[in-house]
């Protein structure tokens, strides 16, 4: 039997703040530092403890990827089934990179490696909260995990993109990201700096060109990407996205 979480309201002081992790050392000290920085922390140290404290909504999550007998990406496979609410996942060392790498093409939205500062982390989870905010339609959208624009339909759950009734396409997370940032500017001209903050969290997991993450997203939208009529290049300025968004 499924479980659906409750999708995350707009962020209103204090944050509150799910940290998933097994060290009670590292939950005593966390918790403390988020309330001390003006957050309402939670802690769960298993899948059980988990699956109750996203009942109560939090607005990030800190996930650890080694959880005793959890599989942290597990975990987080069944977070992205029921929520977009955003991830922040921390691994142990470098030794562990494919488990990030493949932590964030599940939907994490971003990383840390142990041993990390409460401060980093505190800024990391502050900037995952503004970009969670931003956007006039997302934001009205935040508690629906479907978003329709033009002739195909966005699962923010799911992290795929369907036309009709079309096979659902896979997205990975920098087309995810990208697609993210058109629709919260629809046939606004973006500029390439824009769109590759939107869809890089750190230089050693996403190509530096924005061109390249352009072109994967038009295979998966355009009917021609030669002739592409839903991202349009600008010369001298970037892209802009030729669509109407609507929150179903």
């Amino acid at each position: 039997m499924s479980t659906t979480f409750p999708a995350p309201s707009v962020v209103a002081a204090p944050a509150k703040i799910l940290i998933v992790d097994d060290d009670r050392a590292m939950q005593a000290m966390l918790s403390e530092y988020f309330a001390n920085n003006g957050m309402k922390p939670s802690v769960a140290a298993n899948r059980a403890e988990m699956i109750d404290r996203l009942r109560a909504e939090p607005h990030a999550v800190i996930l650890d990827l080694k959880l005793g007998e959890d599989d942290g990406l597990d975990l987080l496979r069944l977070i992205r089934t029921q929520s977009d609410v955003p991830v922040i996942i921390t691994t142990g060392h470098r030794r562990e990179e494919i488990d990030r790498v493949v932590g964030l093409e599940l939907g994490a939205d971003d990383y840390v490696t142990k041993p990390f500062s409460p401060r980093e982390l505190l800024a990391r989870v502050r900037a995952i909260l503004r970009r969670g905010g931003a956007g006039v339609d997302l934001k009205r959208a935040r508690g629906r995990n479907r978003i329709r624009f033009g002739a195909w339909e966005l699962d923010r759950g799911g992290h795929t993109v369907r036309r009709g009734d079309e096979e659902p396409i896979l997205l990975t997370k920098g087309e995810y990201g990208l697609l993210l940032a058109f629709l919260e500017a629809p046939n606004r001209p973006l500029s390439r700096e824009h769109l590759l903050r939107a869809t890089r969290v750190h230089d050693d997991v996403f190509d530096r060109s924005i061109d390249v993450q352009i072109l994967r997203l038009r295979r998966k939208l355009e009917s021609d990407p030669s002739d592409p009529r839903l991202i349009e290049t600008i010369r001298g300025v970037g892209y802009v996205f030729r669509s109407v968004v609507e929150a179903p």
